[in-house]
């Protein structure tokens, strides 16, 4: 099929309904912005040239494309929730990538950063270890700031505030890797932790409970909000942000794209 203008303003057209719509019937607004959209497609359309009778019969070949395409909605959809994410994480990407003190895997000076949520009682952050390990193996200019996100189990926050005053003794990716092969948090598996990762734990105890480590947990969860995270892992790295266990590959070509950026 010839992709002319006249198809690529339908596509405009048909996303901007289709997109419209999809917010309408979450309620997000959508009998405040319906008029307000089509007031601003009236608008675009005369600037282009268009009259009513131009506009049916595209809105025809819009609604026969998406019938016999039906799968270009969800990769509108999909490249569209993309740049809003982008959006989202430009203006926040600085803090984001400025760690906790000792909170880095990988080299600490390093030129690339990875920025990774992640949660000690997470199931997919646990088989994510393996996947950060090689990467930060096969990449010696990657530097991975970990962000601690306790949002899945009451364990979550000490194991979070242990593995923070782990970092503050220097100790961060020993405690990282022993909470992450051993049981799901508990005292015991925390506290376990910290000993094969040669914690002193006296002084990590009353450093766990610092006004600074209230305040990083905080900011953090600000960053999620903000971002639109609500699960771990998640990733952001050259200001693309990406969710879930996305596997050793993703995270290597989004790696190489921040180094050519």
């Amino acid at each position: 099929m010839r992709f002319s203008p006249f198809l690529a303003l339908a596509l405009v057209i048909g996303a901007a309904g289709a997109a419209g719509g999809w917010w309408a019937m979450h309620g997000h607004g959508g009998e405040a912005a319906a008029p307000a959209q089509d007031t601003r497609l009236e608008s675009q359309l005369a600037e282009a040239g268009i009259d009513a009778r131009q506009r049916g019969a595209i809105e025809a070949l819009v609604r026969s494309y998406i019938l016999e395409h039906p799968e270009v909605l969800p990769e509108a959809m999909e490249k569209l929730q993309a740049r809003e994410a982008e959006a989202r994480l430009a203006p926040l990407r600085g803090a984001i990538e400025t760690p906790f003190p000792g909170a880095v895997l990988g080299n600490p000076q390093g030129k690339v950063t990875l920025v990774e949520f992640t949660d000690f009682a997470c199931t997919y952050c646990r088989s994510s270890l393996a996947d950060v390990e090689a990467l930060v193996k096969a990449n010696p200019d990657l530097r991975v700031v970990v962000r601690e996100l306790p949002i899945i189990a009451p364990e979550s926050e000490p194991a979070a505030r242990m593995g923070l005053a782990a970092a503050a003794q220097g100790k961060y990716p020993a405690f990282h890797k022993a909470m992450f092969s051993g049981e799901r948090p508990s005292s015991a598996s925390i506290a376990a932790a910290a000993t094969v990762a040669g914690v002193d734990s006296a002084a990590a105890n009353a450093f766990a409970q610092a006004p600074g480590v209230h305040q990083e947990l905080e900011r953090n969860l600000g960053f999620a909000r903000q971002l639109g995270i609500s699960g771990t892992p998640a990733w952001s790295v050259g200001g693309k942000l990406m969710t879930g266990a996305v596997g050793r590959e993703a995270l290597q070509q989004a790696v190489n794209a921040a180094r050519k950026g």
